[in-house]
């Protein structure tokens, strides 16, 4: 965990003891300095508040087809070029192989993942399909962390999927994540018994190869004083953070809505993104945007606004 994680981590938990809100925080009271004032938003509207439609959501991702149900357990994957297409997946899948795909099929996962592709394999592509997991019976002390989990250097595809519950759902350093719909993220207190932090999409920095985040919905509804962290989170936990693009995002929640790769980031375009107000009135709970490196090398910062059209303008990282 970065200090900074630890210090907000710490903060939260100091704010949250002094008031009697839910899980989301305080109804109109965050605790950070505001660059401007917005009300609320719905957690769970029927329909997109103005200024957020045309987003992924549970009408545009998952399966598009009819399933058949196979009970695999945790099921490793050892054939290059494998195919599994209408699958309804009670367990998880442990890729060993090359240019493996997954389509229209659904994983319920009680283990640490639904989907991990391990170090030197490569070509991994996750379309038109929900992953989800058991809340509770996961390994984690009943939690479960990954959706899925890039833990190569090569890029992993994941589209138009259906994401929910996992702790950190889309874990890479390099990849293609577009058109997806990640909500409900569940907190859990971890086997060390710290609530685990949450956040939609996290890269550890240090990747290898591009990162390309683009047009999906990145929700983080869980507290800050249960763990949440981002809706969107580069960190350099592992390395810098570089080479990645953020564009045509909807985002939402965590202690900051976007973590901006910190002092170091650089090749970071963040674009054409709307933070939405429905958990917290500035996106995130102490705001939208945090370690923001605006002078790095190649990092450009455009066209990025609340989703009532007010620009926003993040503070200079450190």
């Amino acid at each position: 965990m970065t200090g900074l994680r630890r210090l907000l981590a710490g903060l939260a938990l100091l704010l949250c003891a002094a008031c009697s809100s839910g899980p989301s925080g305080p109804s109109g009271t965050d605790s950070a300095p505001h660059a401007r004032s917005h009300s609320p938003g719905a957690s769970h509207a029927a329909t997109a508040p103005p200024g957020e439609a045309g987003f992924p959501d549970a009408r545009t991702t998952g399966p598009r087809i009819p399933l058949t149900p196979h009970s695999t357990g945790n099921l490793s994957v050892t054939t290059d070029g494998t195919v599994i297409q209408g699958w309804d997946i009670t367990g998880s899948l442990d890729v060993y192989a090359d240019d493996v795909t997954i389509v229209d099929s659904r994983i319920r996962s009680t283990n640490w993942w639904g989907v991990n592709l391990r170090p030197g394999h490569r070509g991994l592509r996750i379309l038109h399909s929900t992953i989800t997991a058991v809340p509770g019976k996961g390994p984690d002390n009943g939690g479960v962390d990954y959706a899925v989990s890039n833990m190569g250097t090569s890029s992993v595809e994941v589209g138009w999927c259906d994401i929910s519950v996992f702790g950190n759902a889309l874990s890479m350093g390099q990849g293609q994540l577009h058109d997806n719909y990640v909500h409900d993220l569940v907190a859990f207190r971890n086997n060390g018994g710290e609530w685990q932090h949450t956040d939609a999409v996290i890269s550890g920095g240090g990747n290898k190869h591009e990162l390309i985040i683009r047009h999906n919905t990145l929700l983080n509804p869980v507290g800050v004083d249960r763990g949440a962290s981002a809706a969107l989170g580069l960190f350099a936990d592992t390395g810098h953070v570089s080479d990645t693009v953020v564009d045509g995002n909807l985002l939402a929640g965590g202690a900051y809505a976007l973590y901006g790769g910190g002092p170091g980031a650089t090749g970071i375009t963040v674009t054409d993104n709307v933070f939405s107000t429905r958990y917290h009135r500035n996106s995130g709970f102490y705001g939208a945007v945090t370690a923001w490196n605006a002078g790095g090398s190649g990092n450009v910062w455009r066209n990025n606004r609340f989703s009532d059209g007010t620009p926003i303008s993040p503070a200079p990282a450190g």
